[in-house]
């Protein structure tokens, strides 16, 4: 009876000694990587007959894949998620070894890698949140970059598209009264270079004394997420701020040691002791953008200062220039003195060298 079914896929040899196949339907021929006649013959005809029972070819698709994998048979997701830490360092580890504890994931660690089906991660998702979603998609690229999955559990489109909560930028008004409240003075200062350098958390906090260039107001650091070097210009305020600091070593002693998502979390708690919903110390760098904007900041300067470099800073970098920038409240203050008619041109001075 199955010798009598019509087959979609054919073998045929080139002359070249390599053997093809060509769908008899779409007539489109592919090349089989194989000059072995037998072998050819065997993916054919398992081609044929995925067409004619696909469950069954499903299933014996991973019988095959286990035998050429024998930890594959036992190989679960909890192995998965174990495996991916030891590859990461410092800050990436640890937020590694947090996402993997997601609860949300309880329900696939124990399941083998091979049996996972596409609703299995459906429920996971349903359950989980935006970071369940984010670090579920690179667990799942991790094993079949690894070989440990014959193909996707899930296609790329059928994923849930990632949806952040909308954040806002910190007011002047709720910068004032954190600093106003805060006792700690290294917390204090820690808040108010915040906002006026608009940098990440971690690049102030690993500020140091020999950042800091008086002669010429600037402070220059390497961006502990890129390794790109910023070079920005400072103001009398800040500069206030920076000599209450420490003139020879880390600017932040204490805050340089502990972990980001602690510093979050102080922050937080002054937030909520406040009243004041919706903010994070990342909403600092959300405030010096708006400010930007705001003041009318050139656009490459806002990109440089906030790490995303535009492409004409990249071809400067490549020319060995240093770009400076004016900080942006000395910026504000020179807009604000153009618009009275005291200053005759608004751009503060930039600095090629």
């Amino acid at each position: 009876m199955k010798e009598n079914m019509k087959q979609r896929y054919r073998v045929f040899l080139r002359p070249w000694g390599v053997y093809y196949s060509e769908d008899l339907v779409t007539k489109k021929q592919e090349t089989l990587k194989t000059r072995d006649k037998d072998e050819a013959f065997r993916i054919v005809a398992a081609r044929n007959e995925n067409e004619e029972v696909p469950a069954f070819s499903l299933h014996l698709a991973r019988v095959y894949w286990k035998a050429g994998d024998p930890a594959g048979a036992s190989r679960t997701w909890q192995y998965v998620m174990d495996e991916i830490p030891k590859l990461k360092q410092g800050e990436t580890q640890h937020r590694w070894l947090t996402a993997i504890r997601d609860k949300a994931l309880d329900s696939v660690r124990k399941l083998v890698v091979l049996e996972t089906q596409a609703e299995h991660f459906l429920k996971v998702l349903e359950n989980g949140s935006v970071s369940t979603n984010i670090y579920l998609r690179r667990i799942h690229n991790f094993a079949l970059d690894m070989n440990w999955l014959p193909w996707p559990v899930l296609p790329k489109r059928r994923w849930p598209a990632i949806k952040f909560k909308e954040k806002r930028a910190i007011k002047w008004e709720e910068h004032q009264a954190i600093v106003a409240r805060e006792q700690n003075p290294e917390r204090k200062s820690f808040y108010q270079l915040a906002w006026h350098l608009g940098a990440s958390q971690s690049d102030i906090a690993l500020l140091d004394a020999g950042n800091i260039d008086w002669e010429h107001t600037v402070i220059s650091f390497a961006r502990k997420k890129t390794g790109s070097i910023a070079i920005m210009r400072f103001d009398e305020e800040t500069a206030e701020v920076l000599r209450s600091l420490s003139s020879d070593g880390p600017l932040f002693p204490y805050l340089r040691t502990v972990r980001a998502g602690d510093r979050a979390t102080e922050f937080h708690q002054r937030c909520e002791g406040l009243k004041i919903k919706g903010v994070s110390l990342h909403s600092y760098r959300y405030a010096w953008a708006e400010r930007a904007k705001t003041a009318g900041y050139p656009e490459r300067f806002a990109q440089e200062a906030l790490g995303h470099n535009s492409k004409a800073v990249h071809r400067a970098y490549a020319r060995k220039a240093k770009v400076e920038l004016p900080s942006l409240g000395e910026y504000e203050k020179r807009r604000a003195m153009f618009a009275e008619g005291k200053l005759a041109e608004p751009v503060a001075q930039v600095v090629n060298a």
